[in-house]
């Protein structure tokens, strides 16, 4: 397993080992300790499924007060994958990070409490499997504008398919700073 930082060094890119033979593939995808030992949260409290088609965008979403930080995979298809952090007082405040993964990579993104997550597909159809250090709240379910100017993330999509929610989602300079987590003991 190899772990690497992004632009953002709270969120974390892994690239489990892959044993292949003329049969297929196996890998773990989670193994506590071992991820413990490389700084990840070792409790994990609730797993998801998503499946979306083509063109698909979900986010960005995150909760507030009670945050998940998500260990995010696909297992099938590929997806543009999204970090935005939205702790106030963080030095990468507003930034955000993206990659591909996908099915046949086989990258796993760590984000962190604290941050916005959300992602667009890009094959046919795509498969993510992530787990959550949260359960989900939707009392505290929230969101930021994933077409925000100010945070000008490169989608690779320009016309997405989004549900009413993620359509009306406000900019981040929007979100009432109440209801926003807070970055280490920042104010």
């Amino acid at each position: 397993m190899e772990i690497t930082a992004t632009e953002i060094p709270d969120v974390l890119l892994i690239r489990p080992d892959v044993h292949r033979d003329g049969r297929g593939y196996f890998m773990e995808t989670w193994n506590a300790e071992r991820y413990r030992q490389a700084g990840l949260p070792a409790v994990f409290v609730q797993d998801n499924l998503s499946f979306s088609r083509q063109g698909v965008l979900r986010g960005l979403h995150y909760q507030h007060p009670v945050a998940q930080g998500k260990l995010v995979q696909v297992l099938v298809g590929e997806v543009f994958d999204v970090a935005v952090d939205i702790r106030r007082g963080s030095p990468t405040f507003g930034r955000w990070v993206g990659r591909r993964l996908s099915g046949d990579n086989h990258l796993q993104l760590y984000i962190p409490e604290g941050f916005a997550h959300g992602f667009c597909v890009l094959s046919p159809c795509a498969l993510l499997a992530y787990k959550c250090t949260a359960p989900y709240d939707p009392e505290g379910q929230a969101g930021v504008c994933w077409q925000d100017p100010e945070l000008a993330i490169e989608w690779p999509v320009a016309v997405p398919l989004l549900s009413e929610a993620d359509r009306s989602y406000p900019a981040l300079r929007q979100v009432p700073v109440t209801r926003l987590p807070r970055y280490g003991g920042a104010p």
